[in-house]
């Protein structure tokens, strides 16, 4: 089969070289799955870079979130088990995982439903307790992990402030149902958001930028708000100024999608029976920029990592349904 493989940790662009190789075999308690659409995510970046908090043994396939058919026909959606990636024509995931793909969805978006939206559910209702009417403000609103984000939040009846870089951003927030959106190039966002709610501040702040973002957000959060901790695609871990936390009684809340596949495998499913009825009534809709064809994936991955792309970008295999 053919299959992108990463020999040495540097830029995707760089370390990713398309070879033929042995189809993958199943371990103990997995399934081998045929790659129909495998989404990029930030991670698998990182994970060619060396940097991510999982590292698999060299060489490895990249491509952490895919839409496959397993050898009885069905299709379903997977966090492939690597090093074993899923930017391959096939790949392995544990069965226990492995989830039906919802009919609403086409392959791509599918894909793309994983990761993202599950990380939002949880860190909107598990970690942050999101409440109709409260105000989410969400940092990289176009990019994929908050477009999921965005659309979660206007599903639970929340109020949503999209913060973005451009205005070509700015209008795919628009399009995703952001009440306001705010221009990081060219709007004070902390005078934005007070601005927008009258001087409150949001209440729940969902940021997987880190840095400069997270520093704003703590100027701009509620009275007994909620800044969620995502994920540092800014590449810089703040420091939060604990003694600011306590004086203006807001929370900083952390969360590790991966721990719950540990801790409470079941609610994964049940977060993911949710989705697929949010699927089915349209108040989801993974936004997929790109069909990427399965030849250029290491170009798609490194526009990933150098954070030029909205929405999501998927990889299909040559010969896979579209």
């Amino acid at each position: 089969m053919q299959a992108w493989r990463v020999h040495r940790n540097g830029e995707p662009s760089e370390v990713m070289r398309l070879e033929a190789t042995d189809r993958p075999e199943p371990g103990e308690g997995q399934l081998l799955l045929k790659v129909r659409a495998a989404n990029i995510n930030f991670p698998d970046a990182l994970l060619c870079r060396g940097h991510y908090q999982v590292t698999p043994p060299l060489p490895f396939t990249p491509g952490v979130e895919v839409c496959g058919e397993t050898e009885d026909g069905r299709r379903v959606i997977a966090t492939a088990a690597l090093p074993h990636g899923g930017l391959a024509e096939y790949t392995v995931a544990d069965a226990a995982a492995v989830l039906p793909a919802p009919e609403a969805l086409d392959d791509a978006e599918a894909a793309a439903l994983h990761i993202g939206y599950q990380t939002g559910w949880f860190g909107l209702h598990r970690r942050a307790h999101l409440q109709e009417g409260e105000t989410l403000l969400v940092h990289a609103a176009a990019g994929g992990v908050g477009s999921a984000a965005v659309q979660l939040g206007k599903a639970a009846g929340a109020r949503v402030i999209g913060v973005v870089g451009g205005p070509e951003k700015a209008a795919v927030a628009r399009e995703l149902g952001c009440d306001v959106v705010i221009d990081r190039r060219s709007d004070d966002i902390v005078a934005a958001v007070k601005e927008a709610t009258g001087g409150r501040g949001a209440d729940v702040i969902y940021d997987p930028v880190g840095g400069d973002a997270y520093a704003k957000s703590a100027k701009c959060v509620a009275f007994e708000g909620r800044i969620l901790v995502v994920g540092f695609a800014s590449g810089t871990i703040p420091s939060p100024a604990l003694n600011h936390a306590l004086v203006k009684n807001y929370s900083i809340v952390g969360l590790h999608w991966g721990l719950y596949n540990a801790k409470d495998p079941r609610s994964i499913l049940r977060c993911h029976e949710t989705l697929t009825e949010y699927a089915a009534k349209g108040l989801i809709k993974p936004l997929i920029s790109e069909r990427v064809a399965f030849a250029d994936a290491a170009g798609a991955v490194q526009r990933v990592a150098d954070g030029t792309t909205t929405g999501r970008l998927v990889v299909v295999p040559e010969g896979a349904p579209s």
